[in-house]
């Protein structure tokens, strides 16, 4: 927590977006801290550190930047990265997958896919090798980056301007707001025999590696 409180101090407006970018389209992004981040960020605007009109403007143009660049991967590189048999994150089944799910789901995939850590790394660029019409995803990709970047720096803002010593409960929050946010995600495993069989396989196979 004190951490992060720090990196967003050192790093500032430029450390923020640029992480906000990378998590939203680049695979080495999908670690990154972004719900967190972004609350964090606002709460530290309500103390002074930030103005938050830039922090909410910045977020939102990173996320929706970082969502197309991923889209625009996914589109021109995407399949090639599907070859690899035993990949521990891609398999060529993904391709078939990624085409049905953005069919049937649309663009309510690309706004819940903002909520859900790691899930929103690889929506833009899953979006892209299903090539889901531009115009589509671009229309659903700034209406989830706003309801995403806005909300939660507006939430910790507003939490850190109307409730005194707020930050003594910053920590509880923030890891309520961890919990909210992966809880989709393990629910569809849990429901779904396929996912569950995966990612059972998956761990199998980080294990092996690193025994």
């Amino acid at each position: 927590m004190f951490d992060l409180i720090a990196l967003i101090k050192t790093a500032g407006y430029f450390g923020i977006f640029l992480i906000i970018f990378a998590e939203s389209g680049l695979l080495i992004g999908f670690f990154l801290p972004g719900d967190s981040l972004l609350f964090t960020a606002g709460f530290l605007a309500s103390q002074g550190f930030l103005r938050i009109s830039i922090l909410m403007i910045g977020s939102f143009i990173a996320a929706v930047i970082g969502d197309s660049v991923g889209y625009s991967f996914g589109l021109r590189v995407g399949p090639k990265i599907f070859k690899r048999e035993d990949s521990l994150i891609f398999h060529k089944d993904h391709l078939t997958r990624a085409q049905n799910f953005y069919a049937k789901h649309g663009g309510k995939a690309i706004i819940l896919a903002r909520f859900m850590p790691v899930v929103r790394t690889f929506a833009p660029i899953l979006a892209g090798v299903g090539k889901m019409r531009y115009g589509t995803f671009l229309a659903y990709n700034i209406v989830g980056g706003f309801l995403w970047s806005i909300g939660l720096s507006g939430l910790g803002y507003w939490l850190g301007s109307t409730i005194p010593n707020v930050d003594k409960y910053l920590l509880p929050i923030i890891i309520l707001i961890i919990l909210l946010s992966i809880a989709p995600s393990i629910y569809h495993v849990l429901k779904d025999p396929v996912m569950r069989k995966h990612c059972w396989e998956t761990g199998v196979k980080i294990l092996k590696k690193l025994g």
